[in-house]
């Protein structure tokens, strides 16, 4: 997730991906995302494994913010919602 501006990079896991976005967007829950209205969902991973999706986060928020953006851009280039409503 990201805001409007594309500036915050939030990256979380979730079993249920429509719902996530439903509270980022309606800011439902307190946090750091709340904080930095980060309303739009810019990439996404799927995995049946919770283990594994747990691995990669934690994986990819150790990486640098240069590296994210790349990763973003291979698949999203314009920063396009990908939330479906």
């Amino acid at each position: 997730m990201t805001n409007i501006n594309d500036t915050v990079l939030y990256i979380g896991v979730t079993n249920n991906l429509q719902r996530r976005v439903y509270e980022h967007k309606n800011k439902l829950v307190k946090g750091f995302y709340e904080k930095y209205n980060l309303c739009k969902l810019v990439y996404y991973e799927i995995t049946n494994n919770i283990e594994s999706a747990i691995a990669r986060e934690k994986q990819l928020k150790n990486w640098h913010r240069k590296w994210k953006i790349n990763l973003i851009m291979a698949e999203n280039p314009g920063f396009v919602d990908l939330n479906i409503d």
